[in-house]
């Protein structure tokens, strides 16, 4: 069985608008969501992650390491979160970030791990 990246991205600067009522909803879709990946045996594991604002990039591919504050990708989309599961096959794997779309209310990026 192959294994996925399911990432949620967001807007980061539109994120902020959202209401305490909005954000409760999603936490409620998005931990309904999470009790179906596992009871269907597909969880690897999941997390959210904080703002970009508190990215630290890490750049040693030149020798010495560079370390600088904040986000290393010049773009307004922002990864919020992710899940890792497994899939027979991509389809499948479609079909459930399509679930996990619903429930964070935004779009979900799928892409296989290499190897797979």
């Amino acid at each position: 069985m192959a294994q996925y990246l399911l990432s949620v991205w967001h807007d980061d600067q539109n994120f902020p608008q959202t209401t305490p009522e909005d954000m409760e909803r999603m936490f409620v879709q998005v931990g309904a969501f999470n009790e179906e990946v596992q009871a269907a045996g597909k969880w690897v594991f999941a997390g959210g992650l904080h703002p970009i604002t508190t990215a630290t990039v890490v750049d040693a591919s030149k020798g010495d390491p560079v370390i600088t504050d904040g986000p290393y990708a010049e773009s307004k989309e922002q990864m919020g979160g992710f899940w890792v599961i497994e899939s027979e096959d991509l389809d499948e794997a479609l079909e459930w970030a399509r679930k996990g779309s619903a429930a964070c209310e935004g779009p979900v990026e799928v892409r296989p791990f290499q190897g797979e």
